[in-house]
């Protein structure tokens, strides 16, 4: 059985990877990507994704707040990347 306290502190990132899903899938559709290939990848990669998870949980606890700093920090990127692409700029 999974204990979800093992991943409480990573909720945030969580949440927000999940985010940063949606924001890429979203490049991919403005791009005219395949969307089979598109979907095929992302589930590729929610597995990988999910499987670093749950084996390096334990490994990388105790430097949590300094994954979920990055990986916000990585989000924000993506994210203006985004919009400054969907308004013409990039």
């Amino acid at each position: 059985m999974v204990n979800l306290r093992d991943y409480a502190q990573f909720s945030g990132l969580l949440i927000f990877g999940n985010i940063e899903n949606l924001i890429l899938a979203s490049q991919g559709a403005v791009a005219h990507v395949n969307p089979y290939i598109l979907g095929g990848l992302s589930l590729i990669l929610v597995i990988i994704w999910f499987l670093i998870g749950t084996y390096g949980t334990k490994m990388a606890i105790k430097y949590a707040d300094y994954i979920e700093i990055i990986g916000g920090v990585a989000i924000i990127i993506l994210g203006l990347q985004s919009m400054l692409e969907a308004v013409g700029v990039l």
